[in-house]
């Protein structure tokens, strides 16, 4: 198989390092502080789920 047929570990999507990949994914999950930083709180909140309703 040539190189440019063989996909990466991260999707095929070489622009975006896997630590980058991994961030962007922590901002989207509730369930992680960096998803609580990103809009401004300092971590996760104790009632965290019942502020994402």
């Amino acid at each position: 198989m040539s190189d440019k047929n063989q996909s990466s570990n991260n999707g095929g999507n070489d622009q975006y390092s896997k630590e980058e990949l991994d961030n962007h994914a922590n901002q989207l999950n509730a369930n992680n502080d960096a998803y609580w930083q990103a809009r401004g709180e300092e971590e996760r909140p104790e009632d965290w789920e019942e502020k994402e309703e």
